[in-house]
């Protein structure tokens, strides 16, 4: 069984393989051709003058082979900020390793640390064995919430 070598915080260099990652969890989402993302259009958000997200990356033999990608939330209920996981994903050949385990763990620490009253992530409704694991991990999935999105012209549109 491979170990997980590194599970740290994403450097610069890691930029390009995170974006292969992204395409691949869009592969896997059949939402590839949602995918803009690019090296140079995700450096500055991650590790520019005023960064919005911050990544945790799991290395294998050197290689990255897993991510999660994060931000800052705010509660106002709870008067709070939390943490909300964008996006995480491992490699199908290292599933199965306690790798998203390992990064969700430390995601749940990092709330700890910083004061956040909620760590939050959506999950797709077909993802039955995402759910499952998320589940075993102590989340709640909540029936009654629905996510809004406006994206592109109606973006637009709104702002218009």
């Amino acid at each position: 069984m491979t170990q997980i070598h590194v599970l740290r915080a994403a450097e610069p260099r890691d930029v390009p393989a995170i974006v292969g990652l992204i395409r691949e969890l869009a592969d896997f989402e059949q939402l590839s051709h949602l995918v803009q993302t690019t090296p140079e259009k995700l450096m500055p958000h991650l590790f520019g003058e005023r960064p919005v997200a911050e990544c945790l990356v799991a290395e294998v033999d050197g290689n990255v082979v897993a991510f999660a990608l994060f931000f800052t939330n705010f509660s106002t209920f709870l008067c709070q900020p939390g943490l909300y996981l964008e996006d995480l994903y491992v490699q199908p050949g290292h599933r199965g390793q306690g790798i998203a385990k390992a990064l969700l763990q430390r995601l749940g620490q990092l709330a700890v640390e910083r004061g956040c009253g909620r760590f939050e992530w959506s999950v797709l409704d077909w993802n039955a064995n995402a759910i499952a694991f998320y589940e075993r991990m102590g989340a709640t999935v909540l029936p009654d919430w629905r996510i809004c999105r406006v994206t592109g012209e109606a973006l637009s549109a709104l702002a218009a």
